[in-house]
């Protein structure tokens, strides 16, 4: 077995290192040699928590390096069935479950673009352990933040909130989910609770994220009234973020919450996040309700 693992190592770090000696190789390719949980639990014997922690590294590896990738037509093709064995591989594993489905619902380029895996993910560690609310929170949270469908969304929210020992904040939110279909306000609500009521340090860092994506998002509004007012102002759009400032619409270029510069699109007026901004890609969200 010791042999084993070590030829394994070997070969695994000479594939690292000469990727090019693979000709179908494409950036952020990490595939798993074999692609069937069933195989693979047989295959590692007993030493299930061992693979589990090993398929969930390439799956973190396989999300990191295709993000950062700079290469065109980029894809995530191995990523679910990394997720897929880790966590048939041990089924307590919750943070493959949790951040696992963020990696797949993350909107493409910035993640896989695919909520239809998340759910998959998440309702096959809900179907394993029917008592874990977290798990019905989050299939909440990818119908309502990436699939917009708030009717599922809120009623897996009640779900969730019927579960023992779910925080009493969960019921509430079905309500709010129906009321303010898609409503930053409400988004606002929903990470906040997220933020406030967890132990976990992926998680809180995940919601505090998205609510600076959403105060970026505040803003650009904010921005865009303010070229308007320009462009009534001055009878054309302003060229650059300076002709704002002499304007006294603005006292000097502005940076979205982690100081990064918002970009002024100066044919059509529009204000985006800078290219290299970390809150990109921002969601899709309604403005919030005055």
């Amino acid at each position: 077995m010791v042999l084993l693992l070590g030829s394994v190592a070997g070969l695994q770090a000479v594939r690292d290192r000469y990727p090019l000696a693979d000709p179908l190789a494409r950036p952020g390719d990490t595939a798993p040699y074999v692609q069937s949980p069933t195989v693979v639990k047989r295959a590692v014997l007993s030493y299930d928590s061992l693979a589990a922690d090993i398929y969930w590294m390439r799956a973190v590896q396989q999300y990191g390096s295709t993000k950062l990738s700079r290469a065109t037509g980029k894809r995530y093709d191995f990523l679910y069935p990394l997720l897929d064995i880790t966590t048939s591989l041990d089924p307590d594993f919750e943070v493959a479950y949790r951040f696992g489905a963020v990696f797949l619902a993350e909107e493409y380029p910035g993640g896989a673009g695919r909520p239809d895996l998340a759910l998959a993910l998440l309702e096959k560690g809900l179907k394993s352990h029917p008592n874990r609310w977290q798990y019905a929170q989050d299939i909440a949270f990818v119908h309502y933040w990436w699939r917009h469908d708030y009717t599922q969304a809120a009623e897996w929210f009640k779900r969730a909130a019927r579960i023992p020992l779910a925080p009493n904040w969960l019921a509430p939110m079905a309500a709010v989910t129906l009321t303010q279909q898609g409503d930053r306000n409400a988004a606002r609500r929903l990470w906040t609770q997220v933020f406030n009521n967890t132990e976990a340090d992926w998680l809180m860092d995940q919601a505090r994220f998205r609510l600076l994506q959403l105060d970026a998002m505040d803003q650009i509004d904010a921005l865009q009234e303010r070229v308007k007012l320009y462009q009534r102002r001055a009878g054309q759009l302003p060229r650059a973020w300076s002709d704002l400032v002499r304007a006294g619409l603005l006292n000097g270029a502005p940076a979205d919450p982690r100081g990064f510069r918002y970009e002024l699109n100066p044919y059509w007026g529009t204000v985006t996040l800078g290219a290299d901004s970390t809150l990109n890609p921002l969601p899709a969200a309604r403005p919030v309700t005055r």
